[in-house]
C-alpha cells in the first residue's frame, strides 16, 4: 500500500498545476488518470490525415498566460519544452454580408479601426479596456483568488474605503451588466458589436446573462494584452511539459488508473481504491472532476451534499477539424494570420443560436469560432498545407429537434446527426472561403457525446464544468454551501472547471488549492 502527501484524481490543467506546485514544494505527489493519456482537454492528435496535428478540444492559452499559475510555473515549464506561438491579430469577426473587423494587439490601432467604423466606438473601446486595466488588481483577485477568505474580505473593505460604499455598489452593478446591454448601450457599429458578441459563449454565458458584459471586457483586455497564443506542437505539448516538470520534481503520474472510491475514515480522507482494487493512501486527495463524478460515484451517499441534485450543466460543444491542401482564401481581406475568427452576424444571431441550443434544438445558424493554428505554429501541418479548428459552443446536450426543420433528430447524438450538423457548419464556412472545395482534404467532427466519451468531465459535452449562470458561479460554484475548494471531508479538495474560478485553461483552482496547502 503506497502512501503520498497528495493524490490527484484527473490530469487536466488544474490537476497539473496543483501537482507541479506541490511537487516543487517537495511533497510526494501522485496523479492518476483513467485514460491512457494525460491533459484532459489538452489533446492533440492526427485525427484527419498523417502530419496534420489538431487540438481536438482546447487550443488557446490566453487565460493561462495572464494568470497566476503561469507567473509561478512559466519559467520552469519553458525549461521543460513549453513554448507559445503568437499572432499580432488574435481575433476577428466575419459577418454573412462579408464585412469583417480584426482585433490587433495594438490598442492605438484598435481605437483607430473602431472609430473608422463609427466615430466614438474606438474611444469607448479605450475606456472599456482601460477600465479593466485600472481595476486589474481588484478585479483579477475577485476572478481568481479564493473568494470566501479574509484576504478578499479585506480587499473589499479596502475598496469600500477607497471608492466609497455607493461607488463600490455602482461598480458591482456595472459588473453584472449582460453582454447585450453593454454592447447595445456603448457601441453603434454593428461590426464592433459583432466582434465582441460571441465571446460570452466562451465563458459559458449568453448575451443576456448577468456579468456577460464584464467578462467580455475582461476578454477584450486579455486578447489585446496577451493575444490568443497556442502551444508549439499542440496543446498536448503543454501537458507533456507539465509531466516532465512534475516528474523532475519527484512527482509521479500514472495513466490507465481509474479511481473507483475515495476512502474516508472518521471524517477524514485516507486515500482511494482504484477500479483494479489497488488501495492508495494519501494525506490529501484532490479531485479534478465534475461534481456528479465526485459526489455520486467516488463518495458514498452519506457524504453527498443535498444540493448536488440542483447542479446544472450547460450547453454542449461541437468540434470540427479540417486538413486543407493549401492556403486559405478568405472572402474578406486581412484575415490570413488571425488566430480566432468568429462567423457571426451580431448580438441577435449569437442570442438566437445559443437560445436554440439551450432549448435542445440544433441551431439553424450556429455561431462558429474558426482557429488557424498553423498560421501561428508551422509545425501543425506539412509545409504549404493548412489546418482549421472549429468550435461551435452552441450544441444541445439532449436533442429535442432541429431549429431549421431539416435534420431528423433523436434525443441522443448519432453519427448521422453529427455529420448532418457538420454539413450545416461546413456550408456556412464555404460561403466565407473562396477556394474551400479546391483545398479540402478531410474533416473530422466531434459531437457533444463524442467529447464526453473522451473526457468524463465533459458531461453532455459541456466544456465549462456546468452552467456558468450567476446562481452557480463565484462563491456559489459548484454549490452555495461549498467554501472555496474544500469539502465537508477533511483532506478532500475539489478542483476543475466546476469550481471557482471556473472554466478555461487558467489553472486557477489547482493553483489556489496548492497555495492553500503551502506551495
Amino acid at each position: 500500500m503506497a502512501a503520498f502527501d497528495h493524490l490527484i484524481i484527473g490530469s487536466g490543467i488544474n490537476a497539473l498545476v496543483a501537482a507541479a506546485m506541490l511537487s516543487r514544494k517537495g511533497d510526494s505527489v501522485l496523479v492518476i488518470e483513467r485514460n491512457d493519456r494525460i491533459g484532459g482537454c489538452l489533446y492533440t492528435d492526427e485525427v484527419t490525415l498523417p502530419g496534420f496535428h489538431h487540438d481536438v478540444m482546447a487550443t488557446t492559452f490566453v487565460l493561462f498566460l495572464t494568470g497566476p499559475a503561469h507567473a509561478a510555473l512559466g519559467a520552469d515549464l519553458a525549461k521543460h519544452g513549453l513554448e507559445f506561438c503568437h499572432s499580432p491579430h488574435p481575433a476577428a469577426v466575419l459577418r454573412p454580408n462579408g464585412a469583417s473587423l480584426v482585433l490587433s494587439m495594438d490598442r492605438a490601432a484598435n481605437i483607430a479601426a473602431f472609430n473608422a467604423r463609427v466615430a466614438g466606438d474606438g474611444d469607448q473601446h479605450a475606456a472599456d479596456v482601460g477600465g479593466i486595466e485600472a481595476d486589474a488588481g481588484f478585479l483579477f483577485a475577485l476572478l481568481g483568488q479564493p473568494l470566501w477568505s479574509r484576504q478578499v474580505a479585506w480587499l473589499l473593505a479596502k475598496q469600500a474605503w477607497t471608492r466609497g460604499l455607493n461607488n463600490l455598489k455602482a461598480w458591482f452593478g456595472a459588473a453584472l451588466e449582460p453582454g447585450r446591454g453593454w454592447l447595445e448601450s456603448r457601441y453603434a457599429s454593428p461590426d464592433v458589436q459583432a466582434l465582441w458578441a460571441p465571446w460570452v459563449l466562451h465563458v459559458g454565458l449568453t448575451p443576456e446573462a448577468s456579468y456577460g458584459g464584464q467578462m467580455s471586457r475582461v476578454i477584450a483586455f486579455a486578447l489585446e494584452a496577451a493575444g490568443a497564443p497556442v502551444a508549439k506542437g499542440g496543446a498536448a505539448q503543454a501537458a507533456q511539459a507539465f509531466k516532465s516538470l512534475i516528474e523532475a520534481n519527484g512527482g509521479k503520474i500514472r495513466t490507465g488508473v481509474e479511481a473507483q472510491k475515495i476512502l474516508i475514515e472518521a471524517g477524514k480522507v485516507r486515500g482511494v481504491v482504484t477500479a483494479d482494487g489497488e488501495d492508495i493512501s494519501a494525506t490529501n486527495v484532490i479531485a479534478s472532476t465534475a461534481p456528479g463524478q465526485l459526489y455520486d460515484v467516488l463518495l458514498t451517499p452519506e457524504h453527498r451534499p443535498p444540493t448536488t441534485r440542483k447542479f446544472r450543466h450547460g450547453r454542449g460543444n461541437f468540434q470540427l477539424h479540417y486538413a486543407l491542401d493549401g492556403p486559405i482564401e478568405w472572402n474578406a481581406a486581412g484575415l490570413e494570420d488571425v488566430a480566432l475568427i468568429h462567423l457571426a452576424d451580431g448580438i441577435d444571431s449569437v442570442s438566437k443560436s445559443c437560445n436554440e441550443a439551450e432549448r435542445g434544438m440544433l441551431p439553424e445558424t450556429p455561431t462558429i469560432c474558426v482557429g488557424q493554428p498553423h498560421r501561428l505554429d508551422a509545425t501543425r501541418c506539412p509545409e504549404g498545407k493548412a489546418v482549421l479548428w472549429l468550435q461551435i459552443p452552441d450544441a444541445p446536450r439532449v436533442i429535442k429537434g432541429d431549429a431549421a426543420g431539416k435534420i431528423a433528430t433523436t434525443p441522443d447524438w448519432t453519427e448521422a446527426m453529427r455529420e448532418a450538423f457538420a454539413d450545416r457548419i461546413e456550408g456556412i464556412l464555404k460561403t466565407h472561403i473562396r477556394n474551400f472545395d479546391a483545398i479540402k482534404l478531410k474533416r473530422r467532427a466531434y459531437s457533444p457525446a463524442d467529447l464526453e466519451a473522451m473526457n468524463i468531465n465533459l458531461v453532455g459535452g459541456d466544456p465549462y464544468g456546468g452552467a456558468c449562470a450567476l446562481d452557480q458561479f463565484f462563491v456559489w460554484r459548484p454549490f452555495a454551501g461549498q467554501v472555496n475548494n474544500t469539502t465537508s471531508i477533511k483532506g478532500l479538495y475539489h478542483i476543475g472547471a466546476s469550481t471557482h474560478p471556473g472554466p478555461g485553461l487558467g489553472g486557477g483552482s489547482g493553483f489556489n488549492v496548492a497555495k492553500g496547502l503551502g506551495a
